[in-house]
């Protein structure tokens, strides 16, 4: 019975059929208070991380994210990475699964769940924008 609650909140095997489609863009900032960090978007299956010239100008109030310690390069990936992954819940949950029915969400649209789910997490205090 623990394993069939635990599932219902971690991710699963099905999760790794969420993807970004070669058809799909998409485009978001990263901001903490009105300090906008970064910009991530997606084309033709790849994401895009690029730190904001405003975040690279400050006194480092805030450090660099973990997994991006580069403030000049713009990071590309054909995979979500996990800094902003985390933000998609996992498609088990009945509460998700009736959203994502709702609102006619593809499930398997990694930057569709990212807009949807994406904005904020207990993980961090950043939020992301979607445009």
């Amino acid at each position: 019975m623990v394993q069939d609650i635990t599932g219902l909140f971690t991710k699963s095997d099905k999760d790794k059929a969420v993807h970004l489609s070669k058809e799909i863009s998409a485009k978001f900032t990263l901001k903490i208070d009105d300090l906008l960090i970064a910009y991530l978007s997606c084309t033709e299956g790849v994401w895009t991380f690029k730190y904001s010239e405003d975040f690279n100008n400050q006194e480092h109030t805030y450090r660099y994210i973990s997994g991006f310690p580069d403030l000049e390069k713009t990071y590309t990936s054909t995979v979500l990475w996990p800094f902003f992954r985390i933000r998609i819940p996992g498609m088990g949950q009945p509460a998700i699964q009736e959203i994502l029915k709702k609102e006619n969400i593809d499930k398997t649209n990694e930057a569709a769940l990212l807009r949807r789910f994406g904005y904020r997490t207990i993980a961090n205090p950043y939020i992301l924008i979607a445009h």
